[in-house]
């Protein structure tokens, strides 16, 4: 099954780290993950970045901090945009 790279910024990472209730397996990537220049590097299937997804939008769509809200949903925004991209191009 083929991954796709993703950047994060150390802030998109400490969002789903600290604040979804995402896999352990899906947030162990982003704490061993590459760094290069500015941004985490972490891989992900088709099937593991919409899995994150769900947990992101789960915690956006629950949280009563509407700062936090808005910067989840910016990060859902961006990673649906790579995984829809994705599936496009198989």
């Amino acid at each position: 099954m083929n991954e796709i790279e993703i950047k994060f910024t150390p802030q998109e990472r400490d969002l789903i780290i600290d604040h979804t209730f995402a896999d352990p397996e899906l947030t162990k990537r982003l704490k061993i993950a590459e760094i290069k220049g500015k941004h985490i590097v972490a891989k992900y299937s088709i099937h593991d970045l919409d899995d994150l997804l769900g947990f992101i939008a789960a915690e956006a769509n629950h949280t009563e901090d509407k700062k936090l809200e808005k910067k989840l949903d910016k990060l859902f925004d961006r990673l649906t945009r790579i995984l829809e991209k994705e599936i496009d191009n198989q």
